[in-house]
C-alpha cells in the first residue's frame, strides 16, 4: 500500500535516498509516498505493454519508431519526484537518451498500472502534476479489473479528456500509440480456479 509518512518538514530527494531497495519512494506535494515493488499482476501488465509499446515504438518493430520508452523511469517535475510504471519521450524532443540517474524533461506518455495500494494516488495526486508539466497521454491500465483509461491533456493544460476505456480482451488502437493493435488479454494474468479477479 502506498502511503505519505508524514513530517514536520516537505520530503527531500535524501528522503528518498534513504529507503531500502525493495520499496519504491515518490515526493507529489512535499509528501513522501513508499510503495512495495508490485504483485505480479502489475508487473506482468507493464512487462508486456512495455513490450508491445516499446518494440513497435522504441524499436520500430511493427511499428514507426521515433520514441523512448522506459519502465520506471525516475521524473524530478519541479518539486515533485515520480515514478511511473512506463514513461515515453518522443525523439522529436529527446534526440539522445540521457546517462542521468533522473530525468528531469517531462515525458510525452505516462502509463500507470494501478493496484489497491496505489490507485488513489495513481488518479488523483499523481494525474494532477502530470498535466501541470504538459505530459500529453496518459494511460491507467488497472490488471485486476482488467482496464484501460486513455487520457489526452486538455487544450487548457490543467485537465484531462478521456479518450476512450476498454476492457476485457479487447484489441485496441490507443492514442498517442494507435499505429499499432494492442491485445489486452495479454496483459492480464488467469487467475487461479477459484480465485477473485
Amino acid at each position: 500500500m502506498s502511503t505519505p509518512i508524514r513530517s514536520q518538514r516537505a520530503a527531500r530527494y535524501e528522503d528518498i535516498l534513504a529507503l531500502p531497495d525493495h520499496v519504491v519512494g515518490e515526493i507529489v506535494d512535499g509528501e513522501l509516498y513508499v510503495s512495495p515493488r508490485p504483485a505480479s499482476p502489475h508487473a506482468v501488465a507493464a512487462s508486456i505493454l512495455g513490450m508491445d509499446v516499446g518494440g513497435a515504438y522504441q524499436r520500430g518493430r511493427g511499428g514507426p519508431g521515433g520514441w523512448w520508452i522506459v519502465f520506471e523511469p525516475e521524473l524530478h517535475l519541479g518539486r515533485d519526484v515520480l515514478v511511473p510504471d512506463l514513461a515515453g519521450w518522443r525523439k522529436s524532443r529527446m534526440p539522445e537518451m540521457l546517462s542521468a540517474p533522473y530525468f528531469t524533461l517531462s515525458p510525452d506518455w505516462v502509463s500507470e498500472i494501478l493496484s489497491p495500494g496505489t490507485a488513489s494516488l495513481d488518479r488523483v495526486r499523481k494525474m494532477r502534476v502530470y498535466a501541470r508539466e504538459g505530459i500529453g497521454h496518459a494511460w491507467l491500465v488497472d490488471p485486476l479489473v482488467r482496464t484501460l483509461e486513455v487520457f489526452r491533456l486538455h487544450p487548457d493544460g490543467g485537465s484531462w479528456l478521456l479518450v476512450s476505456a476498454h476492457s476485457a480482451e479487447e484489441v485496441v488502437r490507443a492514442e498517442p500509440f494507435d499505429g499499432i493493435e494492442l491485445r489486452l488479454a495479454d496483459l492480464w494474468i488467469a487467475p487461479a480456479v477459484g480465485e477473485p479477479l
